[in-house]
């Protein structure tokens, strides 16, 4: 079998023998072959099962010749919009378009359409009419069924409806795909394959559609918000692959979207020949003149040891995607990979992450999961850890060991994100050890997301009580260990249930620890996640309990603000959320207060009032003045005209050492 890039154009068909592709696989992404990228996965994946697969990668969505470069496939279009939902690729959570596409070569923004699964699939239709349309990726997944669609402000059909496609291969799609392929390649009709698991089909007639639930109508739901809320909580405790139930959302017009339970978890084998196909682990050479792909710089040297999560947050929509069966990869399958890293002429000595989803989860939470499903309205870890949860380290521990005694290999990092909650929950604490001692690279970061518990509970976090005991054990660790390392915490504002009060609660927090962050996650509604449907209808599908959702503009401008106080660009939000609330007296000259008076004294410039001596990790002072030494951790002069230590002389101080006083 020819080793190399998939075919692009004619010429390379032409190179391979080829006159027609059995498939041809378009996709939003730039063309990176690659394990990280969903459609190498499935197109190796094909091509190791005897299929002849092409590339055609964000084609002129204007131009209808742009579709027809490789011909008409054999057996049909495959349609992803990439590795992100293409509508959170253009634009911020204000809608505001961004400046970087870091899966388009160059980085460059525009290359691919708004909505970009329904356009190319319309696309295809304006020119083969009769194809089989098959929808894969992250946006076809999330958007299966009715949807809640933030950008336009509606609850939005199923894409299979306004795609035109035929068929939706839902969740990671290994197993679905390949029946697929041998469905159509077996002669049968694509409007006849109604029966594998993990797929998602249209129907005028429910005659052969058995042990079914039936959900609200889209013109149901689209009447009454709670309708959705039924709807998407039925939908959240179907996405097992053992338990889950098939699911009918009726249409107009006798139409019905069915989806089928979720394809069952891949075994360690199956991931093993998965990730060990011949991937040439790079973009296509022909996007080297435009700058490559950036996107390869962040997983180039990382390893993706697992799959699926069951930390289950409320905002994140991995549960709906991947599920929360942990799925993973032998030890001896991650070495060989390791070894491919090492030989790369520009591996420096580094494998930036050893992970997932969530890095130190390699088995599912119990051991029930695999034969009986996860539990569908109980959580793994929230609001406790389940009594059945198995927080054993130990094989990560050992998997991490092994790697970082390869030859070359000089330090393993962890960045894709622990579980400080398992972590705790873990008697045996040789993780934290073995984390503080060999695979921080000076800071860690954690996702507390929020501090006040009425938020924590809505966001499917533990309290802020957890987070506080990890803080303490993680600097004791690195304490006992003689090493100065830091906790730096992802938090998020607006999140549903956060008012003015919960925002403030979370700005003095920062206040006592001495600490701004340099940037802040505004509460994304993306599609298909509990929090999404929160900030839709007002309320938590779980209990269906009204929630106070912060969605005005204005409100969620101040939340944020809050949150960065010090910055002087805030200060007029700031200082309207502390009067709205009713909490002037955080405005003021006490070490208490978030802000002075905009009439300083002696003629001093308004500004945060604990500035004096606090210190961010941005670089710069409060002022916004870049240090003097460009460090990202020195000291600076303040506002105070006191000289504080800078450089290396004196590293900051843990922005968590306050919190374990108290």
């Amino acid at each position: 079998m020819m080793h190399d890039y998939l075919p692009i154009s004619r010429v390379d068909m032409n190179i391979r023998g080829w006159r027609q592709c059995d498939f041809i696989y378009v996709t939003g992404d730039a063309y990176v072959d690659h394990p990280s990228f969903g459609h190498a996965i499935i197109s190796r994946l094909l091509e190791a099962h005897g299929y002849k697969v092409g590339i055609i990668a964000q084609p002129d969505w204007k131009d209808p010749k742009s579709i027809q470069v490789l011909g008409e496939p054999r057996l049909g279009f495959l349609v992803s919009g990439g590795n992100m939902d293409s509508m959170v690729n253009h634009y911020s959570v204000s809608r505001k378009k961004r400046s970087q596409d870091s899966y388009t070569p160059g980085g460059v923004m525009g290359k691919r359409p708004d909505y970009a699964t329904t356009v190319y699939c319309n696309l295809i239709r304006s020119v083969y009419k009769s194809a089989p349309v098959i929808i894969g990726g992250i946006e076809a997944s999330l958007r299966r069924m009715a949807h809640y669609d933030y950008w336009s402000d509606k609850l939005k059909h199923s894409i299979l409806i306004d795609s035109q496609a035929d068929l939706i291969s839902y969740g990671m799609g290994e197993r679905s795909i390949v029946e697929i392929a041998d469905a159509l390649n077996s002669g049968i009709d694509i409007k006849d394959i109604t029966f594998i698991e993990g797929t998602v089909y249209k129907t005028s007639s429910l005659d052969s559609v058995y042990d079914a639930l039936t959900l609200p109508s889209y013109s149901a739901m689209k009447a009454d918000k709670l309708e959705y809320a039924r709807s998407y909580y039925t939908q959240s405790c179907n996405t097992d692959p053992f338990i889950g139930k098939r699911l009918v959302e009726p249409y107009k017009d006798n139409l019905f979207v069915v989806q089928n339970p979720p394809s069952k978890p891949l075994t360690m084998e199956e991931m093993d020949d998965v990730y060990a196909l011949p991937y040439m682990r790079n973009y296509h050479p022909s996007y080297e003149e435009l700058g490559g792909v950036p996107a390869i710089r962040e997983i180039k040297f990382s390893l993706i040891s697992n799959r699926g999560c069951f930390g289950a947050c409320s905002f994140c929509a991995l549960t709906f995607h991947q599920g929360r069966i942990i799925q993973s990869r032998s030890h001896q399958s991650l070495i060989d990979e390791a070894k491919l890293l090492i030989e790369e002429p520009d591996f420096k000595g580094y494998i930036h992450d050893v992970g997932g989803p969530t890095a130190d989860f390699r088995f599912p939470a119990c051991e029930k999961q695999m034969t009986k499903g996860a539990c569908p309205t109980k959580q793994c870890l929230f609001p406790k850890p389940c009594k059945n949860l198995n927080a054993d380290h130990s094989d990560y521990i050992e998997l991490l060991r092994k790697l970082r005694t390869l030859p070359k290999v000089k330090k393993v990092f962890i960045r894709s994100g622990i579980r400080f909650d398992y972590v705790l929950a873990d008697k045996n604490k040789k993780f934290l050890k073995e984390l503080c001692q060999y695979h921080v690279s000076g800071q860690l970061k954690v996702a507390p997301e929020h501090v006040a518990d009425k938020v924590l509970s809505k966001m499917g976090k533990p309290e802020n009580s957890v987070y506080r005991q990890f803080v303490k054990e993680y600097n004791d660790m690195n304490n006992r260990l003689g090493m100065k390392q830091y906790l730096v915490p992802y938090l998020m504002s607006s999140h549903p249930g956060s008012g003015l009060d919960e925002a403030i609660e979370l700005a003095e927090y920062l206040r006592d620890l001495g600490y701004m962050p340099e940037q802040v996650q505004d509460f994304y509604p993306t599609p298909s996640t509990i929090s999404t449907c929160m900030y839709y209808t007002g309320y938590d599908p779980r209990t269906m309990e009204k929630v106070y959702v912060p969605t005005n503009p204005h409100e969620k401008a101040m939340q944020r603000a809050l949150i960065q106080y010090r910055n002087p660009k805030n200060y007029g939000l700031v200082e309207e959320a502390l009067k709205k609330a009713g909490r002037t007296d955080l405005i003021g000259y006490d070490k208490k207060c978030l802000i002075r008076p905009r009439t300083g004294r002696s003629g001093a410039s308004y500004g945060a009032a604990a500035s004096s001596g606090r210190k961010d990790f941005s670089g710069k002072d409060s002022s916004g003045r870049r240090t003097s030494q460009g460090s990202k951790y020195s000291y600076s002069t303040t506002g105070t005209g006191k000289k504080k230590e800078s450089g290396k002389k004196k590293t900051i101080r843990n922005v968590h050492k306050k919190t374990n006083n108290k």
